[in-house]
């Protein structure tokens, strides 16, 4: 008998399951205490590891001494990048990344690692390795990497530009364009025509465990890694991979994880201490980052400096726009400029566009992703001429973004052609919103709005699921939960197999358990494991027919399967009294699926706040705060709202208060959260959310990611509202009291 499909559903179509707020499989281990995260591993015989890390932001490495390291009682084992085997140019720079080779190239990048039966041994056996080093001027800003004659960071390093490779020493390690219609033509039609510049800093994505990993190099060349990561398959094959060892030689087991928002994609300590377990003949190790090597260690989010150019006729329709895009990448190629390139325009419909976007190299740590990674700097540039414009035109804000809105059938500026989208229908519920029209009252006061779009992800996902006697179901997944991404590709199962909830047993298992899964990033999760269990769910289905027909003693073609029940002319047999008579009918019932899905759909937020501004101290309060969002169809509400209220709040501190501070040597000045400082509950009000359901045809339950886009609006409408409060245009991130005092006083002419 063939897997029968689902018929892709309606936006209003509603579901026995999907749409429930039930409690999330792991919840009360989380609560209680009781789960285990990569710093709570224990494995007998353990070692400690530290880490030494550069003091300079640029220098040659002259020479590195570990003998006084290695002669303390209780040191097992001491590594350098010379321990790190010669990988292929693909490879070079991550592991450069990983132990610096030759050069440091930012503050706290990692030289040297000490394993030893104790922390404090190992701590202090870090600070006996002596380096010596030739320090070089750094760069640290994207214009001054980029200017004539710069300071170079990587001497082999040449500029990619449309594909092609370009001749001469440079710091640009890719161009990039996105061109339509005539630019010239679109501004000679417009009857207002305005181009500004914008700074943002590099922040952090602030996620409150620091990484942590335990790694056991076994006797028989095994890896078998325990860690904090958002991709357990994506460590396994870059552990691999630097080492020079094949896949099938490492096992990673992923932990509970506590935040990552995009930090927690490339292994770091990993193979540092896969090296010193095996130099240490085969000893676990154990290395968990403290917060100042998070914050000067790892990956932030890039840098920016953005410039807009807008032209709209005075009656409301944008004609062209032009955008220069220049990302720090940090020390090794790959900022996130090509998501804001795809990113910037794409709430509008233009018929005139360029885009250009350049990956920049300066000494700060290799940028990583962060939640829309490149969307939400580019998203405050545009939405704040898009919002000088509207008011230029003496056009409500929101209608002047409706009037331009993209919808089906309309073109990203990048070349693809939306599918069904919900642009349109936020901008709509935004404006019919309470909060839109509610008075504000009192001095300084204000209102903004900002749209934002984040293009979603699909990516490879595999699970299996098996039937036990009792009528419930085990899941095997292997992607990492971060937002109550258990419970949302449980209750799919259930949906698909018309069974409770409850039945349905998730795991997140480790990378020699489940077929291959990308990593929990870009939105992807909810929508691409969750098909995968709608295909897992049909297939057992399907196979649990077959059985009941045996029992039945019916052709399958005869037997329907409804409400919890196999039946065929009047006899039937429920799913559980089927699961717990399988063994009457052959062998027990498994399946998997592996699927790669493509139609993973975009999706668009719209969000509203309130803000008073305190001109004697610069201080910004968020008083009201409302977000609406397309989320396709909400799997479980309360995560989709849990993910709309964490964007927000994170962007409230990128907005607000969040930069890395470097002197001019590079050093980071503020490595820890008391001096980097991310919003508590006293900075934020009640949020407010709005889920607006457009279900995306390309997915059997109209399945769109929600995670990324509640981050992409909130600098934008509280740069807006800040406008609106005191009649300044902020262009420089972050807006904190200093800056904003600084603007109000050159205002007044002090």
């Amino acid at each position: 008998m063939a897997v029968k499909e689902k018929k892709l559903p309606a936006s209003d179509q509603t579901y026995k399951i999907i749409g429930s707020r039930p409690i999330r499989p792991d919840g009360v281990d989380k609560v209680t205490g009781k789960a285990i995260y990569a710093a709570d591993v224990r494995v007998a015989n353990c070692l400690y590891g530290a880490m030494v890390r550069s003091p300079h932001a640029h220098a040659r490495i002259i020479s590195i001494d570990t003998s006084k390291a290695e002669a303390i009682n209780g040191v097992k084992s001491v590594v350098t990048a010379a321990d790190l085997p010669n990988v292929e140019d693909g490879l070079l720079w991550s592991s450069w990344k990983v132990l610096a080779r030759n050069k440091v190239l930012y503050d706290g990048h990692a030289i040297a690692a000490v394993a030893a039966t104790s922390l404090a041994i190992a701590q202090e056996a870090a600070d006996q390795i002596q380096i010596e080093y030739e320090v070089l001027p750094p760069v640290l800003d994207v214009l001054d990497a980029m200017a004539d004659d710069p300071i170079i960071v990587l001497e082999d390093l040449r500029t990619t530009e449309m594909g092609a490779k370009l001749e001469g020493r440079t710091n640009v390690a890719s161009h990039l364009q996105h061109s339509r219609g005539d630019i010239n033509a679109g501004f000679a039609a417009a009857d207002e025509v305005i181009e500004r510049e914008f700074r943002t800093s590099t922040v952090h994505q602030g996620y409150i465990e620091p990484h942590s990993t335990v790694v056991l190099y076994n006797g028989d060349d095994h890896l078998t890694i325990w860690c904090s990561t958002q991709s357990a398959f994506g460590v396994r094959n870059g552990v691999a991979g630097l080492l020079d060892i094949p896949v099938s030689s490492v096992t990673v087991i992923p932990t509970e994880i506590g935040g990552g928002f995009g930090g927690k994609l490339d292994p770091y300590l990993e193979p540092v201490a896969a090296l010193l377990s095996k130099k240490a003949g085969s000893r676990p190790v154990q290395m968990t980052m403290s917060r100042t090597e998070v914050l000067r260690g790892t990956g932030p989010t890039s840098g920016t400096y953005i410039r807009v150019k807008m032209g709209a006729t005075k009656d409301g329709n944008l004609t062209a726009a032009e955008v220069y895009m220049a990302y720090e990448a940090g020390a090794f190629p790959g900022s996130p400029v090509g998501a804001g390139a795809v990113t910037i325009l794409a709430p509008y419909l233009l018929d005139n566009l360029l885009i250009n976007g350049y990956d920049v190299i300066v000494n700060k740590p290799k940028a990583a992703a962060y939640r829309a990674p490149g969307a939400t700097v580019a998203a405050y540039a545009a939405e704040s001429v898009v919002d000088e414009l509207a008011e230029k035109l003496g056009v409500d804000p929101l209608d002047f973004r409706q009037q331009n809105a993209t919808q089906e059938g309309d073109r990203r500026a990048d070349g693809p052609v939306f599918a069904r989208i919900g642009n349109k229908e936020t901008l709509t519920a935004a404006a019919e919103h309470p909060h839109y029209t509610a008075p504000l009252e009192g001095r300084n006061r204000g209102r903004g709005v900002a749209n934002g779009y984040w293009q979603n992800w699909g990516g490879k996902s595999s699970v299996s699921a098996s039937i036990n006697e009792d009528g419930s179901v085990n899941l095997v997944e292997g992607s990492t939960d971060i937002g109550g991404s258990r419970a949302s590709i449980a209750m799919q199962l259930a949906e698909t197999m018309d069974i409770p909830y409850e039945s349905v047993r998730p795991q997140v298992v480790d990378t020699d358990s489940v077929g291959y899964n990308d990593s929990t990033g870009g939105s992807r999760v909810t929508f691409a494991t969750g098909w995968a269990a709608y295909e897992v769910g049909l297939k057992l289905i399907d196979e649990l027919t077959r059985r009941a027909a045996t029992l039945l003693e019916k052709s399958p073609d005869d037997v329907i399967y409804e409400d919890g029940f196999f039946s065929s002319n009047g006899n039937r047999v429920s799913f559980n009294e089927l699961a717990g008579r399988l063994d009457e009918t052959g062998s027990p019932v498994v399946a998997s699926a592996s699927v790669h899905p493509q139609g993973f759909g975009g999706a668009f937020g719209t969000h509203i706040v309130d803000v008073e501004v305190d001109t004697e101290t610069g201080k910004v309060e968020i008083l009201r705060y409302t977000a609406v969002q397309d989320v396709g169809k909400a799997i479980h509400p309360s995560y989709v709202e849990g993910q709309m209220h964490g964007g927000a709040a994170q962007g409230v501190g990128w907005a607000l208060n969040e930069e890395y501070v470097y002197d001019d040597d590079g050093r980071l000045l503020n490595a820890s959260f008391l001096d980097y400082r991310t919003p508590t509950a006293l900075d934020l009000p009640m949020l407010d959310t709005v889920l607006v359901e457009v279900a995306n045809p390309g997915h059997p339950y109209g399945v769109r990611g929600v995670g990324e886009v509640p981050i992409v609006p909130p600098v934008a409408a509280i740069a807006n509202a800040i406008y609106d409060a005191i009649g300044i245009r902020m262009r420089s991130l972050p807006m904190s009291p200093g800056k904003i005092l600084k603007a109000i006083w050159d205002k007044e002419g002090n």
